[in-house]
C-alpha cells in the first residue's frame, strides 16, 4: 500500500508501466467533475470508476482484495477511513473469488485503517486486503484500475 497527497502522484510513475497514463488521467482539471460510473483510459489496462455515495460504517465494510487490478482510490471530497491487512494474513473467505468482478470478500477485521482525506489517495496492490467507502459522510472519489500483468 502506497499513501500520499495527489500533488505527490509523478513520485510513483516507475512503480509499474501503466501509473504514467493513470498518473496523467488524474491530473484532469475536470476530475471534479466527471460523472459517476466507469471511464476508459486505456481499454480493459487501465479505467477508471467515479462514485458519490454515502460512506458506511466499520462493521459494513468488508474486505476486499483483487487479482488483476491494482487500485488508485483518490478522495476528492470527505473522508475515507479505508481499512488495511495484508491478504497473507487474510483465511476467512465470504465466498469464493470472482473471477469476472476480479473480487474477493473477507469477513475478518482489518488491521489497521488508513484516513484519506480530500486530495489524498492510496494504492492498494493484490497482496493488500483493504475495506474502502468507510465514513460518516458523504464520498466523492474516484478508483483508477490499473492491469497487474501488463507487461
Amino acid at each position: 500500500m502506497i499513501f500520499d497527497t495527489i500533488n505527490q502522484l509523478d513520485r510513483y510513475k516507475a512503480v509499474h508501466p501503466l501509473f504514467p497514463a493513470a498518473i496523467e488521467f488524474l491530473k484532469r482539471v475536470d476530475l471534479a467533475d466527471l460523472p459517476d460510473g466507469k471511464h476508459d483510459i486505456s481499454g480493459d489496462d487501465i479505467f477508471a470508476i467515479v462514485a458519490r455515495d454515502n460512506g458506511k460504517s466499520a462493521n459494513d465494510a468488508l474486505l476486499e482484495v483483487h487479482n488483476r487490478y491494482i487500485d488508485i482510490q483518490v478522495i476528492l471530497s470527505g473522508v475515507d477511513s479505508i481499512g488495511w491487512k495484508a491478504r497473507e494474513n487474510c483465511s476467512d473467505a465470504v465466498a469464493d473469488f470472482d473471477q469476472d468482478r476480479d473480487i474477493q470478500f473477507y469477513s475478518e477485521e482489518p488491521d489497521t485503517r488508513v484516513e484519506v482525506s480530500a486530495m489524498q489517495f492510496a494504492i492498494f496492490f493484490p497482496e493488500d486486503a483493504h475495506a474502502p467507502m468507510v465514513s460518516d459522510g458523504f464520498l466523492h472519489k474516484i478508483v483508477v484500475k490499473i492491469a497487474n500483468d501488463h507487461q
